[in-house]
């Protein structure tokens, strides 16, 4: 187990930046828009005036849980979706129902750890679980591997084929699944199969196509079970919980319980204009012995 949490801080995406955060809301630009979302971590003071937060292009209203749905308030004008980049990376971001746009971008340091990685595999497989708008599996595959992204909303797929287009990424050997990614992974131990990576990214609550229901305090275990037997000896794998009532420790002994490997566990963090630090989500990540 890791002595203390490891913090993976980053700035962003070519096409992204988070300008200021605080009294519950974070302010960030995403191409040429700026947006004004909720986030319950920024307990402090925002750095800012309000007439520059006040000018936002959106502002995200309503129910702030995230399961929850609220609406965007958006000034006239503003388009329905707009393309962003990272790198050779291009791809959509859109107004959801949940706040979201279609990015993530403080998992830009996964990213990173990824494609070193994957350089040092020979013709590299990566399953992304749980994928969404799919710009973890567009990087992997510019990296050369060949990728299997589940996902159970076929919305969210659509929009990953999308974001490949957007990238030129069609002729890369991306598999587009819309499964249940639990039954998906148990399917893929009885094959036999084996990846140099997985990223996994589950929600708290979900459901699979077919109605299936994730819980992520009931069947993370199940799951972190299947990710060890998927494994190849010296592949990787990264686990990220977002929104969830856990501390990073409760993550890191599940990890170390079911894997039994050395784990490294912390949180992901998004640094802003003037230097402090927005915390996002918890994280793990592990080495096949």
């Amino acid at each position: 187990m890791s002595a203390k949490p490891l913090v993976l801080t980053t700035t962003g995406l070519d096409d992204y930046a988070l300008i200021d955060s605080g009294h519950g809301r974070k302010l960030e630009r995403f191409g040429a828009l700026t947006l004004n979302r909720p986030e319950e971590q920024a307990m402090w003071a925002p750095r800012l005036d309000r007439a520059t937060w006040d000018a936002a292009d959106a502002m995200f209203t309503g129910n702030t849980d995230e399961e929850g749905a609220g609406r965007w308030k958006r000034r006239p004008g503003t388009p329905e979706s707009w393309t962003c980049k990272h790198g050779a990376i291009r791809f959509d971001c859109r107004f959801t129902s949940f706040r979201h746009v279609g990015a993530f971008p403080e998992q830009e340091a996964h990213w990173a750890f990824m494609r070193s990685r994957l350089a040092a595999a020979e013709r590299p497989l990566l399953l992304n679980l749980f994928g969404y708008t799919g710009l973890a599996s567009l990087i992997a595959a510019q990296a050369g591997a060949e990728v299997t992204h589940v996902d159970a909303s076929k919305k969210a797929v659509a929009w990953a084929r999308e974001n490949q287009a957007l990238s030129g990424l069609d002729d890369k050997p991306i598999r587009w699944i819309v499964d249940d990614a639990l039954k998906f992974t148990t399917r893929e131990v009885r094959r036999g199969r084996a990846y140099d990576g997985i990223l996994l990214d589950p929600p708290k609550f979900g459901r699979g196509p077919k109605s299936e229901v994730w819980e992520l305090f009931r069947d993370l275990p199940e799951m972190l079970a299947l990710c060890r037997d998927l494994l190849k000896p010296g592949g990787f794998a990264i686990l990220t919980a977002y929104a969830i009532r856990a501390s990073f420790l409760s993550i890191e002994r599940l990890a170390g319980d079911v894997l039994g490997a050395e784990v490294e566990a912390g949180e992901l963090a998004l640094e802003d204009q003037s230097g402090g630090r927005l915390a996002t989500s918890l994280f793990c990540r592990w080495i096949a012995p």
